[in-house]
């Protein structure tokens, strides 16, 4: 159950939420941001010196940090896809893309710019 929790993708605003609350509770939750995002070892660092307070500051740096960050960067960051997945995942647009050629509702120009696009994005 939890590796199913851990491999879900990241919400930004969960992990905003969880930054503010280690910043703001008297009681040793320092870190459970970093936990969330997949980064166990701040996490225990951030425990770790949860009697002082500069966990408390750099959880709330961390909350500014993803609330300003755009949606895209934290993604990129946070959910990014391994190299397996993302080539799983081009693969199956490819076939889309070439199912709806097949199926004449794309043109050969269009198939060939989307399939370029495709293909042009980093892993």
């Amino acid at each position: 159950m939890l590796a199913s929790l851990l491999n879900r993708p990241k919400s930004r605003f969960g992990a905003v939420a969880l930054a503010l609350l280690s910043a703001l509770l008297p009681w040793p939750v320092a870190g459970l941001h970093k936990f969330y995002l997949g980064q166990p070892l701040w996490g225990a660092i951030y425990l770790l010196l949860w009697q002082t307070p500069m966990p408390r500051v750099a959880c709330a740096i961390d909350a500014v940090w993803y609330l300003v960050q755009g949606e895209e960067s934290f993604n990129e960051q946070y959910n990014a896809l391994s190299a397996p997945q993302a080539v799983a995942s081009l693969a199956d647009n490819l076939r889309e893309l070439e199912k709806l050629r097949a199926e004449g509702l794309m043109s050969d120009y269009e198939f060939e710019q989307k399939r370029r696009q495709l293909l042009e994005r980093p892993v």
